[in-house]
């Protein structure tokens, strides 16, 4: 996104209505994307997140301060144009799901996993008729096919601004399970995102706390935070 920054040259940043949808002006000028399509968004609320960055941008643009923006560019220039290669790819890490690869040992984790994760594959099998299977150790192992086909019916159901916004929940927690859950309010994004790190944490209460690791992380957490709240934008009128 560096190819675009540039120096502030307006004063306003406002909503305005687009033909049904909305988009962003600049003193009048609307906002276009990289490859000059048309900025235009499905909600006011997702629009207004985009309004708000501009608007707090100072006398340079920084894209990294936009990740509303980002997403609304990467779903317009990217995902609009090929949707069924983006859902088979997220749909993907429903047969290898984190939360159903489970630790031999120590029992302590163990036991862990079984008291965050277990309630996950439960909201599951209520969802789908089908309850994910867990397996010990990290060697792939199948899932129903009832159920990745099920999943994947809900993956296709997402416009492409909410599929942008899902790649996130999914490929920054690793598991398709929490980011189906998370658009489906099973639990708060914190809690969600608390879910997918039980290893890293309990790795971290072991053996201390590794900066280059935890920055990532939250970087990774901000991404993860910033698509749940693209997402629930995406609902709201």
């Amino acid at each position: 996104m560096s190819g675009w920054a540039r120096k502030r040259f307006w004063k306003n940043a406002v909503v305005e209505a687009a033909d049904g949808r909305f988009t962003v002006t600049l003193d009048g000028r609307a906002l276009k994307t990289p490859a000059k399509a048309p900025l235009v968004v499905p909600t006011r609320a997702f629009a207004e997140l985009i309004a708000a960055e501009w608007h707090a941008q100072g006398d340079v643009v920084n894209p990294e301060t936009m990740p509303a923006t980002r997403a609304a560019n990467a779903a317009i220039d990217k995902v609009r144009g090929q949707k069924a290669e983006v859902t088979d790819m997220i749909a993907a890490y429903g047969d290898s799901d984190l939360i159903c690869y489970r630790a031999e040992a120590p029992q302590k984790l163990v036991e862990r996993e079984a008291q965050v994760w277990d309630p996950f594959l439960d909201w599951a099998a209520h969802r789908y008729g089908t309850r994910p299977v867990a397996y010990t150790g990290v060697m792939h192992a199948p899932q129903p096919s009832e159920l990745l086909a099920n999943m994947q019916a809900d993956i296709e159901r997402l416009d492409a601004f909410e599929l942008t916004a899902f790649h996130d929940l999914v490929s920054m927690s690793g598991s398709l399970i929490i980011g189906l859950a998370t658009i489906d309010k099973f639990a708060t994004p914190e809690e969600l995102w608390a879910a997918s790190r039980v290893d890293e944490d309990w790795q971290t209460e072991q053996w201390g706390a590794d900066e280059e690791a935890e920055a990532l992380a939250a970087g990774r957490q901000k991404a993860f935070l910033d698509a749940a709240r693209f997402y629930f934008a995406l609902q709201s009128a």
